[in-house]
């Protein structure tokens, strides 16, 4: 039995027949696409059809020519999410075929783990009864119209496209003459030790669509992303998509009267400056180049690539091409099906545009899971999403996320008990501490909101693994310090860089708390233990970080934050006689719209960290403190007309994210206040 936590209702048994398939070549794994086609198979018309399928890393999948559905939800290995779908509508009665493209980096990133291995396992059932499985009668082809030798992004996803349109075949069509590809080799069984632990994905599947809002704002050759600077001479043609906000999405095109060589490049961007996109630059911080490229084949064509990327502008640029080319470009986006069952309205203007700027974000940043930002990184940050699974519990009842991120952090686990800060992925530096502390929060929204026992008792174990981990961090004065290569991370903002930490250690506190309330319902034996954790930690604290009514940063006393003082209001560490002070601190600190720090005085959490600014205020019923911060700090955004939430106060470092989840908490914080 895997020690990874899979809930019963999950795990998916898997047809013995069925087995993972891939290419004759075990070492077609770089940068490499596969196209495999299903033999035909007959359906009378009558019943219920449904197809499981998953693939190694990413999927496309036709039923009978027509694009059906892409996936699957990203996912350990060793926990491999499989979809379920109803495809009965696109079946007809006699024969079906089913076409499938796979996508495989060949190294691990923010969204995927690789495993030296790629593959495709599926299986159809008619009411119940398996009638097609992915075995050695499959054809498998490598598609060769994709270059192997692209660029990655970043860490953060995969390469680029680059595309020949001339290799294009149309093999997803069902009379396509497959007969010249290869049968499907075995790479495992179904559970096998590579993709094992089958469950069904817990999200719903995107919804994909064309955007409401796709403005063309002018053309020219004006904005030529880096790669294309040299081609000096070379006449452009350019088309620049503003979507209104950022999206998951990509450009497609249609194209007439090619003469065959040309390039169409497709660009993607999140924010302008000065009246100008601000194109990513891959030597900058997060080291991005969003750029796709396809050349053309002479005649009519219809260019769509594999991957969905994100942002809020899609530039199209045809390169070389004569006057009478035609090309119509166009957007999809795809998006998770939200349902915004509690509404909000405050009846003051401004705070309801920030309610929309909200959601706005929050349904951005919205895939198969939480992710901070679809542009940049479509991550899974483990941290970032306690403040999104708060704004989404005030928008409805859907905790599908929330159970999602979990899961996959708990299956991600690693051996000394700390857990993965992006799951799933293979990042070990950004292997963040705190955040274990932030799960134990979520685990307790969890109970909070859904009530699910049987999950949380299946997730105990885990609990207690993490607590223990992060009590094992004491040094001999018996506080917490960062273990040697995790990364130190407390906020965006200038408090003190240096271990211990108070904002760390009073971060554990908080969550020894959570699991003492949440014990007294599991275990009670572990309540003790926790509070009387909790209550050494507590103390430890004030002997080292605070002096002359201040909570310092660091043993040094170099720093004072928002953040720090927050925290020790929360967890009770701070004294009933300090709080009034520390509370006027905080809020003169935030009111006060200068953004940068300046030496000596109380230094400002970022928007992410303001959620526990907000929860510290309304703790200490300074609700109205808590309206003026969000109407100064977010309202300025409103009132510049942006429609997402920023990464942080300013962004105008390289890359920097002016649409990210974990600035959206007011949203949550908002619903709270005025629900009382």
């Amino acid at each position: 039995m895997a020690p990874w936590p899979q809930p019963d209702a999950l795990q998916i048994q898997a047809p013995e027949t069925a087995v993972w398939i891939a290419p004759p070549h075990p070492f077609d794994l770089h940068e490499v696409t596969l196209n495999f086609r299903s033999p035909s198979w007959e359906w009378d018309g009558a019943g219920k059809v449904i197809l499981w399928i998953t693939a190694d890393s990413r999927y496309k999948l036709w039923v009978n020519g027509r694009f059906h559905h892409r996936g699957p939800a990203r996912s350990w290995p060793h926990a491999q999410k499989m979809d379920v779908l109803d495809i009965t509508n696109q079946l007809a009665v006699g024969k079906n075929v089913l076409a499938v493209q796979v996508y495989q980096p060949g190294y691990s990133h923010f969204s995927a783990v690789h495993r030296a291995a790629a593959g495709l396992l599926a299986w159809v059932e008619v009411d119940g009864a398996v009638v097609l499985v992915t075995n050695g009668r499959w054809r498998t082809s490598r598609d060769d119209s994709f270059a192997s030798d692209v660029p990655r992004i970043s860490i953060y996803g995969s390469g680029v496209e680059r595309r020949d349109w001339n290799r294009v075949e149309d093999w997803q069509v069902p009379d396509f003459d497959d007969s010249h590809w290869s049968p499907a080799r075995v790479v495992a069984g179904a559970d096998g030790p590579i993709w094992s632990g089958l469950q069904k994905r817990i999200t719903p599947l995107l919804v994909e669509r064309p955007p409401t809002l796709a403005l063309p704002l002018r053309g020219g050759g004006d904005w030529l992303p880096l790669p294309l600077r040299e081609r000096a001479g070379v006449r452009v043609e350019s088309w620049l998509f503003d979507l209104g906000r950022a999206h998951t999405c990509h450009g497609w095109a249609e194209v007439k009267n090619a003469s065959g060589g040309e390039q169409l490049a497709i660009t993607y961007a999140e924010k302008t400056a000065v009246g100008q996109l601000i194109i990513s630059d891959p030597t900058t911080y997060c080291r991005m180049r969003p750029t796709d490229f396809f050349t053309l084949r002479p005649g009519s064509q219809t260019i769509e690539p594999f991957a969905m990327r994100g942002g809020r502008y899609v530039l199209f640029q045809l390169m070389g091409a004569a006057e009478n080319v035609q090309l119509t470009p166009h957007v999809r986006i795809a998006e998770y099906p939200l349902a915004i069952t509690k509404p909000l309205t405050t009846g003051d203007e401004l705070l309801d545009g920030i309610v929309t700027l909200c959601e706005n974000t929050l349904h951005a940043c919205l895939q198969e899971t939480f992710v901070d930002c679809v542009w940049r990184e479509s991550s899974q940050w483990l941290g970032d999403a306690l403040p999104q699974a708060l704004s989404l519990s005030a928008m409805g009842e859907d905790v599908r996320p929330l159970q999602t991120i979990l899961l996959d952090t708990a299956q991600g686990i690693y051996p000394d008990g700390i857990l993965p800060s992006v799951a799933p992925a293979e990042v070990h530096a950004y292997t963040i501490p705190r955040y274990s502390a932030m799960w134990v929060e979520l685990l307790g929204l969890y109970w909070q909101q859904s009530g699910d026992a049987a999950l949380v008792r299946q997730l105990w174990p885990t609990l207690k693994q993490v607590l223990a981990a992060l009590l094992g961090l004491q040094n001999e004065a018996g506080l917490l310090i960062h273990p040697p290569g995790r990364r130190f991370y407390i906020d965006w903002s200038a408090t003190a860089q240096s271990d211990p930490h108070l904002v760390f250690n009073l971060h554990v506190v908080l969550a020894l708390q959570i699991a003492t309330e949440l014990a007294k319902q599991f275990e009670p034996k572990m309540a003790t233990f926790w509070q009387t954790a909790a209550g050494r930690l507590q103390q430890r604290c004030r002997d080292g970080f605070v002096a002359n009514g201040r909570f310092h940063d660091d043993l040094a006393h170099t720093t004072y934050s928002q953040l720090g003082a927050a925290m020790a209001l929360l967890t009770g560490t701070a004294t009933p006689a300090e709080a009034d002070a520390l509370l006027d601190q905080i809020i003169a600190r935030s009111l006060n719209e200068r953004d940068a720090h300046e030496d000596g005085e109380m230094v400002l959490a970022s928007p992410f960290m303001h959620h526990y600014i907000f929860e510290c205020l309304g703790k200490y019923g300074r609700t109205p403190a808590s309206l003026d911060i969000i109407k100064r700090r977010w309202g300025r955004w409103v009132n510049q007309g942006y429609p997402t939430t920023w990464e942080n106060w300013n962004v105008d470092f390289p890359d920097g994210s002016q649409c990210h989840a974990f600035s959206a908490h007011p949203r949550y914080h908002l619903a709270k206040i005025f629900s009382q």
